[in-house]
């Protein structure tokens, strides 16, 4: 009977471990895919840039200096639909 309760109990000890594993392993994926959305979204958004600016011929720090002149206007004359809600930390529907 007490090799029985020792078993269960290094059973038990076990699944705690392994359910720690488990629950790290799935926050290392979780932290993955976000990393890929972000890396995704850099990507998307700078092509997107290059696109509407004609800026490829600009090193990054060139276009950070061009997007800077541009940078305060385009915060003060952003319509509602497009500004972060900051409540919620999304945009406005």
């Amino acid at each position: 009977m007490i090799k029985r309760s020792e078993e269960l109990k290094a059973i038990d000890q076990k699944i705690e471990k392994l359910t720690i594993q488990k629950n790290i392993l799935k926050a290392q994926v979780n932290e993955n895919l976000d990393r890929k959305k972000r890396t995704r979204r850099l990507i998307q958004k700078g092509a997107l840039l290059e696109k509407y600016f004609d800026v490829e011929h600009l090193t990054p720090e060139e276009t950070e200096e061009f997007l800077k002149i541009f940078a305060a206007y385009v915060v003060s004359h952003t319509p509602d639909k497009f500004k972060r809600d900051k409540k919620k930390g999304n945009y406005y529907d």
